[in-house]
């Protein structure tokens, strides 16, 4: 259709034209709207008869052949162009392309009137086409899956998931008015899904995931109120597990075996089912030991993969009879049904073992004194056998005696020793000495026992102090000159029976004390260790020794004594020759010689008197009968 708007001049007594003029004025005096409003022209998106005309526009000026149309806007010189166009003649605005509403749903154009000279006639006046919807658009889900969960066993009207779909199609039409529906779930209609807003809920009793753990349903989406295109979607609704199911035992009694003399270790395994979700609280098992266990000598386990219960004995002491219940570690549901065997028997079959012996003590200790002499007890390492109802006997032997020093009977583990060991030996440690000793028993098949032996080896005073020779020092005829021999000593032994030293002048001679007198250098002595309960104290060892000294004869002269010699220094420069050691030495008791020294020699030989020499002695005899007078 041609719709034609055009405005005309109101002249009294003429009929009113069919065409419209929207740029036509009013005569003065009076006023009048000097265009028209053209209302919207709607035109179907998706027409297929092009070029389809949609109006026609008249300016009141037309003259034939005097008026030129044109129309501008988006869809004619703008995106997206050569839509719209105009017969500028005759003013007929015609379609030329399809339209789609979902990308365009409306155009604003402005046409316009000019003369031929191109000068504007009129004002532009506004033209609005309006793109009608089709329903050309089918519904969209948002996802091709929907998923949701929910609990087993759960009270109808329970929320599950909710489908969402969108239609591009004009919302204020059928076009886009969606309904939902569920075309297919595998099996009786537990869901439903609300037509307007697609939540999806369950409709009845009979969730079980241990039936059907997981439900496929067909959903469907269609506008035009469900009467038009349609689309389709899945929902994947899974069960969540409930503790609903009980675990059970396999059979009423278990028969288990276990070896004698070996403690924790596995005795067999307990079978037990549960269809609730493996791995999860409402299908792991927990076993308890209801009867048979005081002593509490069995544990049970369970294997995380299989579910069964490990019996182990933590210690053997012969068959058992047990009562054991298994329960999950989720509680059981109120409304589940209990388990027929949720108790079951476990018989514990011991077989008897040879067991090794074992010692009364072990590692053993003790200790022994120092130089000890052969065949002196040192311990009786005696060990005994568990098997009670096997008459054995033990025998016993060195296993590690590096100095061989030990002796072991073999019948009765008594240990004793069978030479002095040497206090420098290399395997004292500390003074420790270790040795290892075996008990084995006399069975088929002998088990046998190691035990160790520790003996500390106990210091005893079996050496006397050593005076230390030579004695530095000097003594002098006066009192209280020279410095005094430093004595000292040395001692084999170790602490406590070792230095400190006690020094004094024997008390047999008693005139002693009235020319010599000893008096402590080295500081306070320090107090006697503690006695020990474990030894038997042994008096202190002393040596007697005779120093033999000399005092020089008219001269103050000292005397310094040495065990071995006496060694000085010349030190008078006046005294020839000045680099010569003079070297003295003690002869001993009844010496025909008499005192030498180079102190009452002089220098020269003019008034030097050689009758001196007569008073050193026989040996000098000669040299004063060659130089002394007559």
């Amino acid at each position: 259709l041609l719709q034609s708007f055009c405005l005309s001049l109101g002249v009294p007594g003429q009929r009113r034209p069919t065409a419209l003029y929207p740029w036509r004025r009013a005569p003065a005096p009076s006023r009048v709207r000097r265009a028209w409003v053209i209302p919207p022209i709607s035109v179907s998106e998706n027409h297929k008869r092009l070029p389809y005309p949609l109006v026609q526009i008249k300016s009141d000026k037309q003259q034939l052949g005097s008026v030129i149309y044109s129309i501008q806007g988006p869809g004619v010189d703008e995106e997206p162009r050569g839509v719209f166009s105009i017969d500028k003649f005759t003013g007929k605005v015609f379609l030329n392309a399809m339209l789609d509403r979902e990308k365009t749903d409306r155009f604003r154009l402005r046409a316009f009137a000019l003369d031929l000279g191109g000068s504007t006639l009129e004002d532009p006046t506004d033209l609005e086409i309006v793109v009608v919807d089709q329903n050309d658009n089918r519904p969209v889900f948002l996802q091709e899956a929907f998923t949701g969960r929910v609990l087993e066993g759960a009270a109808p009207g329970t929320y599950v998931t909710r489908a969402e779909a969108t239609d591009a199609d004009d919302p204020e039409t059928d076009n886009a008015a969606l309904r939902f529906s569920i075309l297919q779930q595998g099996g009786p209609e537990l869901f439903s899904i609300d037509e307007l807003t697609g939540e999806i809920r369950t409709v009845q009793v009979g969730l079980d995931r241990e039936v059907v753990a997981v439900y496929n349903l067909t959903l469907q989406v269609a506008d035009m109120s469900g009467d038009g295109l349609t689309a389709t979607a899945s929902a994947i609704i899974t069960l969540d597990d409930i503790n609903d199911n009980a675990p059970e035992f396999t059979r009423d009694e278990f028969f288990l075996e276990a070896t004698e003399a070996i403690s924790g270790v596995d005795v067999g395994r307990l079978e037990v089912e549960d269809r609730d979700l493996p791995g999860s609280p409402n299908w792991v098992a927990r076993f308890t030991i209801l009867e048979g266990d005081p002593d509490g000598q069995f544990t049970i386990r369970t294997d995380p993969k299989t579910n069964e219960g490990i019996l182990s004995i933590v210690k053997v002491s012969g068959p058992q009879l047990l009562k054991v219940s298994v329960q999950n570690e989720a509680p059981l549901q109120a409304a589940a049904p209990r388990a027929e065997r949720g108790q079951a028997k476990v018989r514990v079959h011991v077989q008897d073992t040879n067991e090794p012996p074992v010692f009364q003590e072990n590692p053993l200790r003790t200790s022994l004194a120092e130089g000890a002499p052969p065949g002196t007890l040192v311990a009786i390492f005696s060990a005994w056998d568990p098997d009670t109802e096997q008459l054995q006997r033990l025998s016993y032997s060195k296993d590690y005696d590096p100095e061989d020093w030990l002796q072991v009977d073999a019948a009765t583990g008594r240990i004793q020793t069978q030479r002095v060991l040497s206090p420098a030996s290399p395997f004292l440690k500390g003074g420790w000495y270790r040795a290892i000793v075996l008990a084995q028993d006399d069975a088929s098949q002998p088990r046998t026992a190691t035990g160790t032996l520790s003996i500390e080896i106990l210091e005893v005073n079996d050496h006397a102090p050593v005076l230390a020779l030579p004695l530095p020092g000097s003594l002098c005829s006066e009192p209280h000159q020279g410095s005094g021999l430093l004595l000292g000593a040395t001692d084999e032994d170790l602490p406590p029976h070792g230095a400190p030293f006690h020094f004094q002048l024997s008390p047999r001679l008693p005139e002693l004390g009235r020319n010599w007198s000893l008096s402590q250098v080295n500081g306070a002595l320090p107090p006697p260790p503690p006695e020990r309960t474990d030894v038997q104290t042994e008096p202190p060892k002393g040596r007697r020794a005779v120093l033999r000294m000399e005092v020089s004869g008219r001269f103050r002269l000292c005397l310094e004594w040495t065990g071995a010699g006496l060694e000085a220094a010349d030190s008078d420069p006046s005294v020839p020759p000045y680099d010569t050691a003079l070297i003295y030495d003690y002869e001993g008791d009844g010496s025909v010689a008499g005192t030498l020294s180079s102190i009452l020699s002089s220098q020269g030989d003019e008034d030097q008197d050689y009758d001196f020499l007569r008073d050193w002695g026989p040996r000098f005899a000669r040299l004063a009968d060659m130089y002394g007078h007559p």
